[in-house]
């Protein structure tokens, strides 16, 4: 359910501030992925052997990282298919959201999708291109199931079995062990862990422990709660554990803080230079930084017993601390139904909601037309619950945007200061960089309607965002350095190009609270400016940002938007056209672009909008 869009426009306005105003709200709808192949695509094909990549001496053994290894694990990750019977479809029995269900909130999430994601594949097909066997790296976080079990040597992921696609799925993270020895901890840990060769010490890179037998855990002591073992036999798995680990941020920072396994900090050069081939180095505190999400948390105010008070992110909480707090916010409800049947199901007032969304609302949208993965959501089993689950994600993904931020402004004669609060745990926005921006949009009008100041201009037909000299855009920039540009044969600066970037140009993203310059900068965390770190930027403490703007006269009426873009233009034409299968239109850069040119050119999401002379509502999302 959605609110309608209500807009109070003050008498003065003429008609054409009104049309000017609808064009840039209409866009606001929250979009739904659509389960159709776009019109006159050709059918997927083989694009045939890849050039020599850039780097052609990596090893796999320069991409190894510590955890449970390919091929370890003794019994099968289970098909999330399995889950569906007790974890799917029971709401109506018990009167709750079916987003409330385990397998039904998860489906509708990236982490289901992350096997399947359009952008994914088109930057995998570069990666490999850059550096030999950078895939095995990348398909360990996105389809962990094939990683696990041993099929990410094909490092194109052409190996992987639809059950792989499922993604980031429930029997990985309910598998998941501690890496730190707890007494909490089931006893069974310690037995996995005695048979670690490589052990974790650091969250991130995918760097798991997964119970080698099919022993699940979960926060709850389920096996109490029911009275049997819900798993034992009925589920053909072993004995179910509780697991405080479940309930740690810890478990979330496995994959959420990602560091550059070929890059390591060199102190006499003061850069981030190529390691010895076909060594693994696996300090990652070491590494080139390219995602920092868990850090930002771990070094935040969100980070303490009290946490955060937030309740529009904390379902049955009222403030929030973890990760799980605001990404599996408590819900009231059932989290099960033996085999359908939920009369006898414990109805918790704690129940994680299997949420799991972030700010990306747009790839859900192009999945179910992806020439690969469209009968999923179409003709497959369980293909319309996949599809609704899906549309549900969006609306809870496009929410989460809208909850992230606050925006207040104000205006004296020709001066109007704008203020942007990040209520995240975490940069705003964070995670991964290439594409992703967010930026105030400003449009003053005169009391004749006529526009008198634009900054932050987006044309939604072309996709292009224009860059006025006052335009506030918050992103990240990375790059290569001329040293090692040199030693590559490649352009040096700004790039896309991840697997080989060294170089930290620009961070502006707004810090969240609790910022401290020194200790984001000591975990690769720190605001960049002119490639440097810069502890000007944002003082400690500081998890806002203020822009003012000097308008050309004074307005009758002002509309300041704060928005956010998954996939820009740039970065989608870089995926299409540095693809190594350029030309070939079955290629995953080529469909990606078809993609983003049939919906919507990644449109932006409006996280929050006021205005001065009118009143202006955002049409918020129900979650």
């Amino acid at each position: 359910m959605r609110k309608i869009l209500i807009v109070f426009f003050s008498t003065s306005l003429t008609l054409a501030v009104i049309a000017a105003l609808f064009a840039t709200l209409k866009q606001t709808s929250t979009p739904t992925a659509q389960a159709a192949l776009p019109p006159n695509h050709p059918v997927l094909s083989p694009s045939g052997p890849a050039p020599t990549p850039t780097l052609s001496t990596t090893t796999m053994l320069d991409f190894f990282q510590p955890g449970t290894q390919p091929n370890h694990i003794t019994d099968t990750i289970d098909s999330p298919e399995s889950c569906i019977g007790c974890h799917a479809g029971y709401s109506s029995q018990v009167d709750q959201p079916s987003e409330n269900e385990p397998w039904t909130g998860w489906a509708g999430s990236m982490m289901a999708q992350s096997g399947r994601d359009p952008v994914f594949y088109a930057a995998l097909d570069i990666a490999n291109a850059d550096a030999a066997f950078a895939g095995e790296f990348c398909l360990r976080c996105h389809l962990p199931k094939g990683w696990l079990e041993g099929r990410s040597a094909t490092v194109d992921g052409s190996a992987m079995t639809a059950v792989d696609q499922e993604g980031v799925q429930c029997e990985v993270c309910h598998r998941l062990v501690d890496p730190i020895t707890s007494s909490e901890n089931p006893e069974r840990d310690l037995t996995v862990l005695a048979a670690i060769t490589s052990p974790v010490t650091i969250p991130g890179n995918a760097n798991l422990i997964v119970d080698t037998a099919d022993h699940r855990r979960g926060p709850f002591d389920v096996v109490a709660d029911n009275g049997f073992d819900p798993h034992n036999p009925a589920a053909a798995a072993l004995d179910t554990f509780q697991s405080p680990y479940h309930q740690d941020a810890a478990l979330c920072g496995s994959c959420h803080d990602i560091s550059n396994p070929l890059l390591t900090w060199d102190e006499p050069s003061q850069s981030y230079v190529l390691n010895d081939v076909n060594q693994p180095f696996t300090d990652t505190t070491a590494m080139f930084p390219v995602e920092r999400t868990y850090s930002e948390w771990r070094l935040s105010d969100f980070n303490t017993p009290q946490g955060v008070a937030l309740p529009q992110f904390g379902g049955n909480k009222s403030s929030v601390s973890t990760c799980q707090d605001c990404h599996m916010r408590d819900v009231t409800g059932v989290g099960g139904a033996f085999f359908g049947n939920a009369a006898n199901s414990p109805v918790r007032d704690d129940l994680p909601l299997h949420d799991l969304t972030g700010a990306n609302n747009w790839v859900p949208q192009i999945i179910p037309q992806h020439p690969a993965f469209s009968a999923t959501f179409s003709t497959e089993p369980y293909a319309a619950e996949r599809l609704d689950a899906l549309n549900a994600g969006i609306d809870r993904a496009t929410a989460m945007l809208q909850n992230a931020a606050e925006l207040d402004v104000s205006l004296t004669g020709t001066q109007l200061v704008v203020t942007v609060t990040n209520n995240s745990g975490h940069k705003l926005p964070t995670g991964y960089i290439e594409g992703r921006r967010m930026w105030l949009q400003v449009a003053a009008y005169d009391a004749d309607g006529m526009l008198i100041y634009s900054s932050g201009a987006y044309d939604a037909a072309t996709g292009v965002l224009t860059e006025d000299a006052d335009l506030q855009l918050y992103e990240a920039k990375h790059g290569i350095s001329a040293d090692l540009a040199a030693q590559l044969g490649v352009p040096a600066g700004e790039s896309f190009h991840f697997i080989l970037n060294n170089e930290i140009l620009h961070d502006n993203r707004i810090p969240p609270r609790g910022y401290i310059f020194a200790d984001f900068a000591a975990a690769g965390a720190a605001p960049y400016t002119n490639g440097s770190p810069d502890p000007t930027r944002y003082a400690d403490g500081q998890y806002w940002d203020t822009v003012s703007y000097t308008l050309p006269a004074e307005p009758e009426v002002v509309i300041v938007r704060l928005l956010h873009q998954v996939a820009s233009q740039e970065y989608v034409e870089f995926l299409r056209d540095e693809s190594p299968f350029f030309g070939d239109p079955a290629s995953n850069g080529q469909i990606l672009y078809e993609l983003w040119e049939d919906n919507g050119r990644s449109t932006p999401t409006v996280m929050a909008q006021q205005a001065i002379g009118l009143e202006i509502y955002l049409p918020f999302v129900n979650r």
